[in-house]
């Protein structure tokens, strides 16, 4: 029995990812490749709805497939491949924007968040149309999993709805995809806001990079914000700021965070904070050293990208195939028309 199919992607926009995108995502992405035809990109043509420096972007694509495979995605259970890489993403998303109303797309909450705060001048047609684009990278490898936090459900909707538009109208393309939520997951929390999810948008101080030279690493959680009290124990309504350290702590030394608080049993947030600086950093540095290493050699990164997108290709090629028959297209060198 073949195994089920997941797709998911990651946009090179910053020097490193941070602890959020791997206890959250990245994590799971490992661990997803013993049971599943795991399909991870670089989401490059995402990242172009705000204005890049070409160079930059070129380097940290590199540096995010880099850090992929330093974190465990492995290239002989996985294909890994940059999404330019592999133009029928480009192809489908362009039926599929055909086929969205413009209701439809204004909808999309993150357009509208991200465009009020750029204002119209600062917002382009492509961050208006990145949701059906997404749409595209999921269809195109009939993908039946697709793990997506609280703030993609609204996109994997719009995917459905595609999906079945067009089946409903052309017959049978797609397979619709469900949300998939990896177990062991964790909602990391801003280190100086833990009100909000740890994101590269906000702060730097908040923010732990899986990149971040270990005594800046142990800075800023030694600066984290706590909460009123002493005592060590999870709460999220009422200490949030010590719970998102436990939660930290829990998803990378495996112990539950029932085990953490009676651990630090008696001992204050000092304790907590000096702990887990070391839990962290001597998590990170083995995935520092091999990020590095995979760096000192781009033509062998740039191969597996390349074996990557191939192996995307067989899947991709064929679904684009039935796509552009099914909606009328005269196909390419004179073959049959129906």
């Amino acid at each position: 029995m073949p195994l089920p199919r997941v797709l998911s992607g990651i946009q090179p926009t910053a020097d490193s990812f941070h602890l959020g995108n791997y206890l959250g995502a990245l994590k799971q992405w490992v661990a997803l490749q013993d049971d599943h035809d795991a399909f991870y990109c670089v989401v490059d043509l995402h990242a172009i709805t705000v204005e890049q420096d070409p160079a930059t972007l070129r380097r940290r694509t590199l540096v995010s497939a880099a850090q992929l495979l330093a974190l465990g995605v492995d290239p002989d259970r996985s294909a890994l491949f940059v999404q330019s890489h592999v133009p029928e993403h480009a192809q489908l998303g362009w039926v599929l924007q055909c086929m969205t109303g413009f209701g439809e797309a204004s909808r999309m909450t993150q357009f509208k968040d991200k465009s009020q705060r750029q204002g119209t001048t600062g917002t382009s047609v492509g961050l208006f149309t990145y949701p059906v684009l997404q749409a595209a990278d999921i269809l195109l490898y009939q993908a039946q999993r697709v793990p997506v936090g609280e703030d993609q459900r609204q996109h994997l909707e719009l995917t459905r709805d595609l999906a079945t538009r067009f089946n409903n109208r052309f017959g049978p393309t797609f397979t619709l995809p469900e949300a998939y939520i990896p177990p062991g997951a964790a909602k990391v929390l801003d280190l100086q806001m833990p009100d909000k999810k740890m994101s590269k948008s906000l702060p730097p101080a908040g923010c732990v990079n899986l990149l971040d030279d270990p005594k800046v690493t142990a800075k800023k959680i030694r600066s984290a914000v706590t909460d009123t009290g002493r005592e060590v124990v999870a709460d999220p309504a009422g200490k949030p700021g010590v719970t998102n350290l436990l939660t930290i702590h829990a998803a990378l030394s495996g112990q539950t965070v029932p085990q953490l608080e009676e651990h630090f049993a008696g001992r204050g947030y000092g304790d907590l904070k000096k702990e887990l600086a070391e839990v962290v950093t001597d998590a990170l540095a083995p995935v520092q050293a091999r990020t590095a290493e995979l760096l000192a050699d781009t033509a062998e990164l740039e191969r597996v990208l390349a074996a990557g997108a191939a192996r995307a290709r067989e899947v991709a090629a064929p679904t684009l195939a039935a796509v552009y028959d099914r909606v009328g297209f005269l196909p390419a060198g004179g073959g049959p028309v129906t």
